[in-house]
């Protein structure tokens, strides 16, 4: 299954890396990491997740205090936000 994100979500990824990555050497790699293994998860799973809105859900991260929110689509998963 395809992922796509909306702009602002891809923006939302970028400033969290930046932010991770000044506070510690690697800190946004490990944050981009975790994003795309709950990414992996969604795709096997994408009904998996708590709704937040009628067609929203949000998979909360293990270690970050972020979630992807995203909706199912026919044929892909559309992340609207990384919060």
């Amino acid at each position: 299954m395809k992922v796509e994100f909306l702009k602002l979500a891809q923006q939302e990824l970028d400033d969290a890396f930046e932010y991770y990555e000044y506070q510690q050497t690697d800190l946004g790699y490990r944050f981009v990491e975790e994003v795309y293994n709950a990414l992996d998860l969604i795709k096997t799973y994408p009904l998996g997740w708590s709704l937040v809105s009628k067609h929203t859900r949000r998979c909360l991260l293990k270690t970050f205090p972020y979630g992807v929110i995203y909706q199912k689509q026919e044929n892909s998963i559309l992340v609207v936000a990384i919060a």
